[in-house]
């Protein structure tokens, strides 16, 4: 079986990324009863689609969607996966698959994103976590599965489709056309920031998430030439992945106590994991961004530093997608999907339906340079003003460095004026930095 923290499948399109996990299931109560007159509805059903039905229909076909109607019964999260989808995951888990690049689910009949991942099609074309996908191309989604939904989008890449997306506060349904790729999602980015403050990216969380997470903030350490004042770490629009991952990376910030645990029906399915000694910033401080797109793994790690008091959680409430899904192979190449647990924090919150609420909210604003026609009159403009140090090298025939980007790279200062999320997160870390130099 595969133990996952991802949001719904969604094949090469969107799955929740899987690990290889060393359980056993357990056999059904002996004193199951077998439901006789449902059993003999569902035959009757059969033999009647099988001989009454306008075209003639595969047995195989019927079955399967038997199958797959039985588990999208019981949530959004609980799929049949066909032979050729199963084989997908392992793609997804690698980190390299073909597709539109969002994670997706499905809400009232309707393919509902999640949240696009970094530098993929979907987020280059504008796609946002909580838009709903109403057609594919010029087909409605209504009456569809979430497999059959995928089948569409999936494609050459290269290959162009329209989506048809209903997006909240607008007033008129949005049609953006996509270009299908070959995702290669990067697991983590890294940056200075001011100050000696870092900042990592986790776009999502794949089996060499933990790894990755130790060697960028070395990197940022050398860059820095010292160790960090602070951190951000950026989980926003992070839709999840695999468990592991999101436990290595809530113990890398940590010295002990819980980080997640599960419960549910079945004794494998109730889990615990704890930190082990060994915080990579050594207690500086780290400000956690998420938002309406930070689900399942990514919630885990909010809410087990959240909880132990570790990092402040900045943003805006996340997805709350809480629950575990075990993929478990079958005789015929395929897999099913379904959830058998949930998950809550370490001061026993449920994540499910709830999310995780930020210690500060970060609204959603855009902002825009103010352009500036008339310049205003400074001090050196002024006729017979006294000369600075910088004047007076330069009429040495001194030359003189000018710093416009106070010690950053251009880019991380036009990220800086652009994104005012992190720009807030930087600025809290710096309050929290000043609160540890007062104590």
């Amino acid at each position: 079986m595969w133990v996952s923290s991802g949001v719904v499948l969604g094949a090469l399109i969107a799955v929740g990324t899987n690990v290889w996990a060393d359980k056993e299931t357990q056999s059904a109560p002996e004193n199951k009863t077998i439901p006789l007159q449902e059993l003999r509805a569902f035959v009757e059903v059969y033999e009647r689609i099988s001989t009454d039905y306008v075209d003639q229909v595969d047995d195989k076909q019927l079955l399967e969607g038997a199958i797959s109607g039985m588990l999208s019964s019981l949530d959004p999260h609980s799929a049949y996966l066909p032979p050729v989808d199963a084989k997908s995951m392992e793609e997804h888990t690698r980190g390299e698959f073909g597709g539109l690049g969002m994670e997706v689910g499905m809400e009232d009949g309707f393919v509902k994103v999640i949240s696009p991942i970094d530098d993929t099609p979907a987020q280059e074309a504008g796609i946002q976590a909580g838009d709903l996908i109403i057609k594919l191309g010029a087909e409605p989604v209504k009456g569809k599965t979430l497999s059959d939904a995928v089948k569409i989008m999936r494609g050459k890449p290269g290959t162009k489709l329209e989506l048809t997306v209903v997006r909240k506060g607008e007033d008129a349904p949005l049609k953006m056309e996509l270009t299908r790729a070959i995702i290669k999602v990067k697991s983590i980015k890294q940056r200075m920031l001011k100050d000696g403050i870092g900042y990592v990216r986790i776009s999502q969380f794949q089996v060499r998430t933990g790894q990755d997470l130790q060697l960028a903030v070395k990197t940022l350490e050398q860059e820095n030439g010292k160790p960090l004042n602070g951190l951000v770490l950026d989980l926003r629009n992070n839709p999840g992945g695999v468990l592991t991952a999101a436990v290595e990376v809530s113990d890398a910030f940590l010295n002990d106590g819980l980080i997640v645990y599960t419960e549910g029906r079945i004794r494998n399915s109730q889990m615990r994991f704890s930190a082990e000694s060994g915080d990579i910033i050594n207690g500086k401080p780290v400000v956690v961004l998420v938002n309406e797109g930070s689900a399942s793994a990514s919630e885990i790690v909010a809410g087990a530093l959240q909880d132990q008091k570790r990092a402040l959680i900045a943003g805006r409430d996340t997805f709350g997608k809480g629950s575990v899904q075990t993929l478990m192979q079958l005789n015929n190449g395929a897999a099913m999907k379904m959830t058998t647990a949930r998950y809550f924090t370490p001061s026993g919150r449920s994540i499910q339906a709830e999310g995780i609420a930020p210690d500060v909210e970060i609204e959603r604003v855009k902002v825009e340079k103010v352009d500036t026609k008339i310049e205003r009159v400074k001090e050196k403009d002024l006729s017979g003003h006294l000369e600075g140090d910088d004047e007076k090298k330069q009429a040495n025939g001194v030359e003189t460095k000018q710093d416009t980007t106070d010690g950053i790279t251009k880019e991380t200062a036009e990220i800086l004026e652009k994104d005012f999320e992190i720009n807030e997160a930087m600025r809290l870390v710096k309050t929290m930095i000043l609160a540890q130099q007062l104590k």
